[in-house]
């Protein structure tokens, strides 16, 4: 009973000490990616995993997405949302879209935080194990009194 004891802590000491990494399916082609095959969510907090990194700061971000026009124009707006981003390995974003069943209740909101992202310019590309990457991000954020703030 003792040797299948050990054998097991082992083998969960062995799989907890494997990396974890997540790999985003491609359904249909996204013009600009490295390599379609190889596009991954990243995860900062395991070894050997570096997210894209934005050509600004979450907060100044944050002040450009509360500058869009449609919140100046509907104060009273209460919603939230999910921008999802995918990022080559050349730091280009060439794909940013609000994320599936995560839109905001306003298609013209929408367009106007996907400019926003679009607007950036050129990120630091996702890392893995040091070699850059096409990765993926989310930004979740909720918009509350005209105000958008990260969720």
């Amino acid at each position: 009973m003792k040797k299948i004891f050990i054998l097991l802590l082992l083998a969960c000491g062995t799989a907890a000490s494997a990396q974890f990494v997540a790999k985003m399916e491609v359904k249909e082609p996204i013009p600009g990616i490295c390599d379609d095959k190889e596009v991954y969510a990243l995860f900062p907090m395991f070894e050997g995993q570096v997210e894209a990194v934005a050509p600004v700061t979450k907060d100044e971000l944050l002040k450009k997405l509360n500058e869009i026009s449609y919140l100046k124009d509907n104060p009273k707006t209460k919603t939230k949302g999910m921008v999802s981003l995918v990022i080559n390995c050349k730091g280009k974003v060439v794909q940013c879209e609000m994320d599936g069943n995560n839109k905001t209740s306003s298609e013209a909101l929408d367009k106007q935080i996907v400019a926003v992202f679009n607007s950036l310019g050129e990120w630091k590309p996702g890392k893995l194990n040091g070699k850059e990457v096409d990765s993926s991000r989310l930004f979740s954020f909720k918009v509350k009194g005209g105000k958008i703030s990260w969720d």
